[in-house]
């Protein structure tokens, strides 16, 4: 019984409190409202790059999961060793020996492999990037171009809406077909139909090759869907035979059967490629293993450092708005102290003083915290709403942002709060 008038005076200073904040904004509200806005500010940006990283991250991981979050892919590339040394001269995994084709054919043969498939990335050199496609008078650079086997869709995901798939036998002769995306048949022919239709694509050394069109199939949506609306895939062996394509950067998409393990998998692909490269005990791989869900964990790391950044610039506009804060509630003090001296007179201890112009610092950032985040939410819907980005603000961004601002507004308020708890009652009753 004796801690209930203790928590009931605890409950009355934090009422007090928020009520004297409010009326401060109501009296002061330039004065207030800038501190309220450096507070806001700094919250937005949390807010806003919160949300676009969570959408952004959702969308990558559905892609996986369309995908087939069990494949992994066989390359060339070591991602983990990305980068240029400092002699200028490129990374160890530039000199490892390319991925054939040969090599995809044994995999594919594994116990613990349902498919294993080689891919390439098509590129046209006399273009800035992708491949270069045109039809009666049209020309479109740009557009992104993949060499596959007929079992593309099981990694690339798509869906048909007009024709069918290249199959299996225009794959072992290097038929001259193509599928194109919903997108890139529109802009070639509008609305006329784009099936038997022959289109010519650049995408190596030699000369443009004629090629039929035999299916469209609508990309999948996510939020680089515009980037890769254009797009055209052949079958790999017409490009390694007929456009010529460079084979130094192909790599293996394997597909593991439903009742192994993906770690059985990828051991099997380890020791057929050590045994074919007649690599010795204890010789590190001349290839790398990548699953699809390592992608993931390579954005979060890259969006990591990136969301540490922007933390990092964001509390500056936290620092402005706790010096406002510190201005705001010594000018409160000041302008109380006679109040002060009233309440400690009247038996208000120097816990209770602290503790009300603590809370009422704390609200003044709450509020500038509230504010930030109807800003940064606001402008995530609005990204949402006019670009292929899903932001969606996560419940942790609005529960970090609130509980930024507050402490903000309670670290910053602890100076004037103390100058007022120490306040000797009969000089803070002589002030005027």
């Amino acid at each position: 019984m004796s801690r209930r008038p203790g928590i009931r005076r605890l409950l009355h200073g934090v009422g007090e409190g928020i009520r004297i904040a409010l009326d401060s904004v109501r009296a002061n509200p330039y004065r207030s409202g800038l501190t309220i806005l450096g507070i806001g500010v700094g919250v937005a940006v949390v807010v806003i790059m919160a949300s676009l990283i969570t959408g952004v991250r959702g969308s990558v991981q559905e892609g996986i999961e369309a995908a087939g979050p069990r494949n992994f892919y066989v390359t060339r590339v070591d991602l983990s060793d990305f980068q240029l040394v400092q002699t200028g001269s490129g990374p160890d995994w530039l000199r490892r020996p390319s991925i054939t084709v040969d090599e995809a054919h044994r995999a594919a043969r594994l116990p613990a492999v349902a498919s294993a498939v080689m891919s390439f990335d098509l590129q046209d050199p006399g273009a800035e990037g992708g491949i270069t496609v045109s039809a009666d008078g049209e020309r479109i650079t740009g557009v992104i171009g993949a060499a596959e086997s007929e079992r593309w869709t099981e990694y690339r995901g798509g869906t048909f809406v007009r024709g069918r798939n290249f199959i299996p036998v225009e794959v072992a002769e290097a038929r001259s077909v193509v599928v194109v995306s919903e997108r890139l048949a529109e802009d070639l022919f509008g609305s006329d139909d784009p099936l038997g239709r022959r289109i010519r694509v650049s995408a190596g050394p030699g000369p443009s090759l004629p090629m039929a069109i035999v299916g469209v199939f609508e990309v999948p949506q996510n939020p680089f869907t515009d980037a890769a609306a254009q797009m055209a895939i052949v079958p790999y062996t017409t490009a390694l035979r007929r456009l010529n394509i460079d084979d130094e950067w192909g790599q293996i998409v394997v597909v593991p059967r439903d009742d192994v393990s993906i770690d059985e998998a990828e051991d099997q692909i380890i020791g057929m490629l050590r045994n074919v490269r007649g690599l010795a005990p204890g010789e590190a791989n001349d290839f790398s293993i990548l699953r699809s869900t390592q992608l993931l964990e390579l954005f979060d790391d890259f969006t990591g450092v990136f969301f540490i950044v922007m933390l990092a610039l964001s509390s500056v506009g936290l620092l402005v708005g706790g010096v406002g804060v510190v201005g705001i509630m010594l000018i409160s003090v000041t302008e109380r102290t006679r109040e002060v001296g009233i309440r400690k007179a009247l038996g208000a201890t120097r816990g209770e003083i602290l503790w009300q112009f603590l809370v009422e610092s704390a609200m003044l950032t709450f509020l500038g915290g509230a504010a930030g985040l109807l800003l940064g939410g606001g402008l995530a819907a609005l990204v949402a709403a006019t670009t292929p980005i899903p932001a969606a603000t996560p419940l942790w961004a609005v529960a970090i942002s609130l509980v930024m601002a507050v402490v903000t507004g309670m670290v910053f308020g602890l100076v004037p709060a103390l100058r007022a708890a120490r306040m000797e009652p009969v000089e803070a009753l002589r002030f005027e």
